[in-house]
């Protein structure tokens, strides 16, 4: 073989074995083809792509199911400017359906510099009916771009305690924030719905009634709860002013403050309640221990300091229920000076006060209650009456279920249980126990103290409610100014709180008048008054006992007493008393002949009883 025929072989070999490679990736290539066309057709749409999973956010209800906060189908509404044929008329047309001045519309479209512009964001299922019904006509180049979102159909009831979400959708603020983790839903399942202690109606009377005290007295803030104190349940916590939380651009930081849970204040003399019971309950003082008060309080400390607190009035000698009635902060004073500091700190701090109440609303303050190794001379009597000392208005609540609960604290708490979506299961929150504090002997003392603080000699008359007994403190707190470190001449917040009936709390009340800019300033004036609003309404609400409206237990079964009419004979009879309903015998008698006129029962009638009944004797009977 010659040197040139060589790579003519070798060229003919490359050529077959190319061919046998080809032949075997053809083979593969279309086993590989005709395995996926097998699994193509042998596998279901679902299987083949799977189906994307819409999970919810877990709804939040009041105690009676009622919906607070939900989980809706709502859209961002954008234009496609390009597309847009006739601006003016377009914006015109859009302007009602968005709540817009179409002029606004009008600008924002004419003045981007973006073909593409958002014109509003979460509108409802009614604003994207209406726009849908005219995409085709006059709205070309208006889109709706569907989104998840959460509404709240309630408005502004309780809205700084449901708090709201941000625009993914993840709590930032009250209840939302606080149970993200319980109302959040994941890949597979829906959020669980929590369940509050509030209920919408009493929600709504607080709100009403503090949104009438914040108008009358010109006041910054106003606080108003309810509380069962038997099981801790908050059944309503007004905080005005307040907001709405499906407009949340339009709100400030203070509105959206839930106020009760996160601000502290001093809390004035209402605060005496709780000393005077831990003095008590020590036994440093006893019911008939007394006090002389000259209109202020006076000590001269080891060092030769003089302390001088000021009262309100002269009072005299002065027991703890003379205390309580007049409000005596010299009485006050020179109670807590038969106590040690360390033990009346311990005391106090069994109330709860300087530590977090755990009711379940985010962001809850400790308040500022300072060690008594941290205390002045000054500090003790101080404190006693309500100064030196910052609180919470839930504080205040839990502080009051240890007097109502005869001596037993009942945590509050706004959260009542947890609970699935689809309603199968559920977990109660329950965050503390109840635990015994005072003795059962000294609340009822208390209570009683209270009780005569309504009379015509009290500070809180103007809390009273007809049929019903309360046990009622007010309170002046003043405000320290915040350039001068000082307290303020001019700033207080005005407070009562009340527990009824006294005798078995079942309801307490308190308000908070923070900064009143009326006449007056007083717990005992403009605090007063609101409770008696509130309770009036809630009582009946409620089911309270009253005197008008008694309630009575029984076993369910009643047996009523036989109707015993009066006898027909040859004399007239005595109807009255009847009402319509027991006359009807008679009317079916052929023998008599009535005539009645009115409703209700009867007044009157002619002839007399007792006069001669004959054949044609007409018998004339009036109701009311």
């Amino acid at each position: 073989m010659s040197y040139l025929e060589k790579p003519r072989l070798d060229h003919r070999r490359f050529r077959r074995r190319f061919r046998m490679l080809a032949g075997i990736f053809g083979f593969i290539s279309l086993g590989l083809l005709v395995r996926y066309g097998g699994l193509m057709l042998s596998a279901s749409p679902e299987a083949a792509i799977p189906a994307r999973v819409f999970t919810e956010r877990g709804n939040i209800l009041d105690r009676n199911g009622r919906i607070l906060a939900m989980q809706t189908k709502l859209a961002n509404i954008s234009v496609w400017r390009p597309e847009i044929s006739n601006l003016e008329g377009l914006s015109r047309e859009l302007g009602p359906i968005l709540d817009l001045p179409s002029e606004e519309i009008q600008r924002r479209i004419g003045g981007s510099s973006s073909d593409f512009i958002y014109l509003k964001k979460q509108v409802d299922q009614s604003t994207i009916q209406k726009i849908e019904g005219h995409l085709k006509t006059t709205l070309r180049g208006v889109n709706i771009e569907p989104i998840v979102g959460r509404i709240y159909p309630e408005s502004r009831l309780a809205s700084q305690i449901i708090g709201f979400v941000g625009s993914e959708g993840i709590g930032l603020e009250g209840i939302e924030y606080a149970f993200e983790a319980e109302l959040a839903p994941n890949a597979t399942r829906n959020g669980n719905q929590v369940i509050l202690t509030i209920d919408a109606n009493v929600q709504y009377i607080l709100e009403s009634v503090a949104d009438q005290t914040l108008r009358e007295n010109k006041a910054e803030a106003v606080m108003l709860m309810a509380l069962d104190p038997r099981t801790g349940e908050i059944l309503g916590s007004a905080s005005l002013p307040t907001y709405d939380p499906n407009n949340l651009q339009s709100s400030t930081e203070i509105a959206r403050m839930n106020r009760p849970a996160i601000w502290s204040y001093e809390p004035g003399s209402v605060f005496k309640i709780f000393s005077l019971s831990a003095l008590m309950d020590l036994g440093a003082i006893t019911g008939s221990s007394t006090f002389v008060c000259n209109g202020y309080y006076e000590r001269i400390t080891n060092l030769g300091e003089r302390i001088m607190i000021n009262c309100l009035g002269v009072h005299g000698r002065v027991s703890p229920r003379d205390i309580i009635i007049h409000s005596c902060n010299a009485g006050a004073a020179y109670s807590a000076d038969r106590l040690r500091a360390e033990a009346f700190y311990e005391a106090l701090r069994r109330f709860g006060f300087g530590a977090r109440v755990g009711t379940g609303a985010p962001g809850e303050t400790i308040g500022l209650f300072r060690p008594a190794d941290r205390w002045s001379d000054r500090s003790k009597p101080t404190i006693a009456m309500g100064q030196e000392i910052s609180v919470s208005a839930f504080q205040i609540l839990q502080a009051a279920t240890a007097i109502a609960n005869d001596g037993i604290l009942t945590p509050p708490r706004i959260v009542s249980r947890i609970r699935s979506a689809d309603n199968s299961a559920e977990q109660p929150y329950n965050p503390a126990s109840p635990r015994r504090i005072l003795q059962a002997e000294t609340a009822q003392a208390m209570r009683e103290y209270m009780k005569a603080v309504t009379s015509a000699i009290g500070t809180g008359w103007r809390a009273n409610v007809s049929d019903l007994s309360l046990a009622v403190k007010t309170g002046t707190a003043q405000i320290t100014d915040s350039l001068t470190g000082a307290y303020s001449s001019t700033d207080f917040i005005a407070t009562c709180i009340a527990m009824l009936p006294a005798e078995n709390p079942s309801l307490v009340l308190y308000v908070a008048i923070v900064k009143p800019q009326g006449e007056s300033y007083l717990g005992g004036r403009i605090a007063a008054p609101s409770i008696r609003l509130a309770a009036e309404s809630l009582v009946d609400y409620l089911g309270i006992p009253r005197g008008r409206n008694p309630q009575v237990n029984h076993s369910g079964s009643i047996t009523l007493p036989q109707e015993t009419l009066p006898a027909l004979g040859t004399t007239v009879p005595n109807f009255s008393g009847l009402s319509k309903r027991q006359l009807l015998p008679y009317l079916l008698r052929d023998e008599l002949h009535i005539e009645m006129h009115g409703d209700g029962w009867v007044k009157r009638q002619s002839p007399a009883p007792g006069a001669p009944l004959k054949e044609n004797t007409i018998i004339l009977l009036e109701l009311e």
